[in-house]
């Protein structure tokens, strides 16, 4: 038997959801685990190496094969079955809990909608026919290449439609909806702009607005086991200076600013640390008391913070005091750097969740003038940057899974979308819906190993 063969089995249960069994190779890590990879921060700048782990110096002998539940986590020592996802901390590491007690760790893929507008219309056509039949192909796609669930910005409502589903999420947009509703939104370069980056959290009416939209657009999902959670937000401004913009913003956001500095006589960057977590943890906790009204049973996994949110504890304590997982779109990192993701767990006490990662290849015919991912040379580069990437996240112990953004390559033609979504290569398939096979063979070899490199990995952390 070839040591890296891969046995996949589906097995079909009376609900007609997936059960599969693989066979897997052990991996043990050598010590010459690291290969430099061309790559720059932007398409303009000067091509660098980066250091980057991958599986290719793993040893790999024979394992017997390992059983999954239906909805992709570990079908051995289960833990309580709440017939819902939770998240659990177990020894050291968290985990979130499938359905039916799996320890599931989240693969995802962002953006999974069809798209048949201008020049990917015809593709589609061709290729498809109708949206079941490429909802069905494209849940094969994300199953043969290790993915167990859907990602943020996905068609869920197509998605959950199908007989054999994969684990999704659903982004509300709470705040840029009630901004919306004010007249004080705009927008900007992947994600909704505010007026003078403040959000509108202290302004009357808010709360009732959460109530109102969880009740109408997440009522019906309250039993729906395939449903892991619901992000509030994505991307919501974080200015340090967010008192000092706020005493000056008028109505009452202004009052709230005023009576938190009532009695105190100039500001501070303390003061400022404070309030920020003033304004967050009032976020948090409407958002998240309107989301578990509508379900209480499902995961929140709060709004998808961003890039200046890395560094601000205070967004990260308010989210922690009231979501169960905290998520982050992380860029600007070729890996995971190991003191954010431990400040982050000790800021919140929650498990994060990587909500945006990915980076362009030069091969692929586009520009990528566009978007925040890194640039490398070729597709098998992607591939690589994937696996060094996800094998920190593994390493942490604190992250309980990722998304990769996003399903489709931008549509040059397509000037109707968002100025970070024109004209990159962002997608594991090219927007004539052809796959890029060698970073798809990358992201399958880690995808599909994600649980015994998690016994290795802790293996080795407990040698030390």
């Amino acid at each position: 038997m070839q040591t890296n063969r891969l046995v996949i089995k589906k097995v079909l249960t009376n609900s007609m959801n997936w059960k599969l069994m693989i066979l897997l190779p052990i991996l043990s890590a050598s010590a010459a685990d690291i290969r430099l990879v061309d790559a720059k921060a932007d398409v303009s700048g000067e091509w660098k190496g980066r250091q980057t782990r991958s599986l290719l110096a793993f040893n790999r002998q024979p394992q017997g094969m390992q059983a999954l539940t239906r909805f992709g986590g570990l079908a051995t020592n289960l833990r309580e079955a709440t017939g819902f996802f939770r998240v659990e901390k177990i020894g050291d590491r968290w985990w979130m809990i499938d359905p039916e007690g799996g320890r599931f760790i989240f693969a995802g893929v962002c953006s999974l909608k069809p798209e048949s507008k201008l020049s990917a219309q015809e593709p589609f056509e061709r290729l498809f026919g109708s949206k079941e039949v490429w909802t069905e192909k494209t849940l094969d796609l994300l199953r043969v290449h290790g993915f167990n669930g859907c990602g943020g910005f996905s068609d869920h409502e197509l998605l959950r439609s199908s007989k054999a589903p994969l684990p999704y999420t659903i982004t509300l947009g709470l705040m840029s909806g009630f901004g919306k509703k004010l007249s004080v939104t705009h927008a900007q370069a992947g994600h909704v702009g505010y007026e003078n980056d403040v959000i509108p959290v202290f302004e009357p009416g808010f709360a009732a607005f959460c109530e109102e939209q969880c009740q109408q657009r997440l009522g019906a999902m309250k039993e729906d086991p395939w449903l892991v959670g619901v992000f509030s937000d994505n991307e919501l401004p974080i200015r340090r200076d967010m008192l000092d913009r706020m005493l000056k913003h008028g109505g009452a956001t202004q009052a709230a600013a005023e009576a938190f500095m009532a009695g105190k006589s100039q500001i501070t960057d303390e003061l400022r640390r404070e309030f920020m977590l003033q304004v967050f943890d009032t976020y948090f906790h409407l958002t998240t008391k309107a989301i578990r009204a509508a379900l209480p049973k499902h995961l929140c996994l709060g709004s998808r913070f961003h890039g200046p949110a890395k560094t601000v504890s205070g967004v990260w304590k308010a989210a922690g005091r009231w979501c169960d997982v905290i998520s982050i779109n992380y860029y600007d990192h070729w890996s995971p750097q190991k003191e954010h993701l431990r400040q982050w767990h000790e800021w919140s006490g929650k498990p994060c969740l990587i909500t945006e990662f990915y980076v362009k290849g030069m091969d692929s015919g586009m520009a990528n003038t566009s978007g925040a991912g890194w640039v490398v040379r070729t597709q098998a580069d992607r591939g690589l940057f994937y696996q060094n990437f996800t094998l920190a996240l593994l390493e942490s112990k604190t992250c309980v899974g990722w998304h990769w953004f996003k399903y489709l390559d931008n549509d040059p033609a397509n000037t109707q979308t968002d100025a970070s979504n024109r004209d990159s290569n962002k997608g594991i398939l090219n927007y004539r819906y052809e796959p890029y096979a060698p970073l798809l063979n990358a992201m399958r070899e880690l995808n599909i190993h994600i649980y015994p490199l998690i016994q290795q990995l802790d293996a080795v952390h407990e040698a030390k």
